[in-house]
């Protein structure tokens, strides 16, 4: 990871997910409406968490910080890609590629973490119920949420860093609709090796460490509905459990799929992470709201509000 003088390479040519122009503009449509659901319903449940008092507990603020995280993360990506779509020249600056790589890692490195703590959440309501509000208290909450925006920035750092410190001096072309590590790293003149390693490494540490804290208190979640006599409470529970592990199972097996599977191809990589940055930010409100009642109550009541005001 020796210092090299960039200047060669100014930008670089993503070459997308697909080259056929009318395809082209048939993804701009499909993923125009993906990003505006996306952006409509995380914003509705921020909204809901916020305004209903109903939902003031930790595990909705988790869920609202989530919603407020897949705004973010899906915009670092999104709205570019929309624009490469109907651009002749997809091009992005060094600098650019830069700060995209850094908020796309710092993002999803975050969602990592808010996964881990909103399993901590759940284990610590079903299996402490009467220690929850004073374990789980609004400092707390904020705490964990907060450290895991720091974590996931540094982690990006890291990684960035080491990224942008190899020389780019033969193709300019990015095999992807993204700048990401792997793709990068296929531009290099200079040797990758240890960034490969530190890439591998850190996601590895950063996956499993919160894949461990997450089948641990699932592991104790699980042994502790078991013990309970009523079948209405075991499903009430678990319940409670299905919407995260829906949404854990959909963000890991793309992140697997694309940092951790070494025979994965450079296309392969690119569709799962359309995925895993445009799709799932989407489907994670639904996940959340689709079987939650109160949730689903508090839209309708701003809905309602909304319709009422525009009345009078």
């Amino acid at each position: 990871m020796t210092m090299k003088n960039h200047s060669r390479i100014t930008e670089f040519v993503l070459m997308g997910i697909v080259s056929d122009p009318d395809l082209q503009i048939l993804l701009f449509v499909l993923f125009f409406f993906i990003y505006s659901l996306t952006l409509i319903w995380n914003t509705g449940i921020i909204v809901a968490v916020r305004i209903s008092t109903s939902l003031h507990t930790p595990m909705y603020f988790f869920i609202s910080s989530l919603s407020f995280l897949d705004v973010w993360y899906s915009s670092a990506i999104t709205p570019k890609m929309l624009v490469d779509f109907l651009a002749d020249k997809k091009i992005i600056s060094f600098l650019g590629c830069a700060f995209q790589v850094y908020f796309f890692c710092a993002l999803g490195s975050t969602e990592n973490f808010l996964f881990a703590v909103m399993a901590l959440d759940r284990y610590v309501a079903i299996c402490s119920p009467l220690l929850y509000p004073f374990i789980m208290n609004h400092k707390a909450c904020v705490s964990l949420v907060t450290g895991s925006f720091v974590a996931g920035f540094v982690h990006s750092l890291i990684e960035t860093g080491c990224t942008f410190r190899l020389s780019f001096c033969a193709s300019n072309a990015l095999q992807h609709f993204v700048c990401d590590f792997p793709a990068l790293f296929e531009l290099s003149c200079t040797d990758t090796r240890v960034n490969m390693l530190v890439l591998f490494t850190f996601a590895l540490l950063v996956t499993m460490s919160s894949i461990l804290i997450i089948f641990i208190s699932y592991g104790y979640i699980i042994a502790t509905v078991l013990k309970i006599k009523s079948v209405s409470g075991r499903r009430k529970a678990f319940s409670t459990c299905a919407s995260h592990l829906t949404a854990v199972t959909l963000f890991y097996g793309t992140v697997f799929f694309v940092y951790l599977w070494p025979s994965t191809s450079m296309k392969e990589k690119s569709v799962a992470t359309v995925f895993y940055t445009v799709v799932i930010p989407m489907l994670n409100p639904i996940i959340y709201s689709l079987r939650n009642k109160d949730i689903k109550a508090a839209l309708r009541n701003i809905v309602y509000q909304k319709r009422f005001l525009n009345c009078l």
